[in-house]
């Protein structure tokens, strides 16, 4: 099943399954079946067909959400080994870590609603009747070091389009990990029926504007005096690219 699939879960005992697994982001087996409160065959049953239809997966007693994010990706760049990989619930605590370090700079606005997401929601994939939202992590050592995070309205005038996230530890940017994760979230926005890809930041994080300037986005408009920084009016830099084809991988 695409992730941009209907949720037509026609059955009210599985389409509770599965929100409340979607909402807790891995949930234990016994757990959710408790929740719902319906015997243990008939639980087992719900649970194997949207498995069938790929709407869940199970792993060592545990459920979560399906999502097609891809597998992990090796590079090398600079004497420097990393990954690529899509984000596990398991990587809340790193991944908020390195978001809450970029936002504290004060110029990566959007990486200060990205970390309030993260704290109020506890879970870090979303697909429901309001949007679908994956996360991609940059791993050294098994530590996370960057993410990017994808975000697609399910409202139908929306859903070409895709809101895209990128953040890279300071001490880890020249070695192509933020173009790497960029890209990764391009081709998944691609592949999943999106044919633009979006971001806003304030006029100060020049660094991030430039940086998705050289890897083929945009500046589609500016809005005057959008943001309030450190008691300042600064402008809001509205940037896009459309998803025809391959992007350049810069070093960054």
């Amino acid at each position: 099943m695409s992730p941009f699939g209907s949720l037509d879960l026609d059955d009210d005992d599985r389409m509770s399954i599965y929100r409340y697994i979607e909402r807790h982001g891995v949930v234990d087996t016994s757990e959710a079946a408790e929740y719902v409160g319906i015997d243990p065959e008939t639980f087992r049953h719900h649970v194997s067909i949207l498995k069938r239809d790929g709407y869940l997966r199970e792993e060592g007693g545990k459920l979560r959400i399906e999502l097609a994010e891809g597998e992990r990706e090796e590079h090398e760049t600079a004497g420097l080994n990393y990954l690529i990989r899509p984000a596990r619930q398991e990587d809340t605590s790193g991944l908020l870590g390195v978001v809450r370090e970029i936002a504290d700079s004060r110029k990566h606005i959007v990486a200060e609603s990205v970390a309030e997401q993260i704290e109020y929601e506890d879970a870090l994939l979303r697909h429901n009747v309001g949007e679908t939202r994956v996360f991609f992590v940059a791993t050294v050592e098994d530590e996370v070091v960057g993410w990017c995070q994808v975000e697609v309205p399910r409202l139908a005038k929306l859903a070409h389009t895709a809101e895209i996230t990128v953040g890279v530890l300071v001490e880890y940017r020249r070695y192509s990990i933020g173009s790497h994760l960029l890209q990764r979230g391009m081709e998944w926005a691609r592949a999943n029926g999106s044919r633009r890809v979006y971001n806003s930041l304030p006029e100060t994080n020049d660094l991030a504007v430039s940086f998705l300037q050289e890897n083929g986005w945009r500046i589609e408009a500016v809005r005057d005096d959008h943001f309030e920084i450190d008691g300042e009016p600064v402008d809001e830099i509205m940037l896009a690219a459309d998803l025809g084809g391959p992007h350049p991988v810069r070093n960054e």
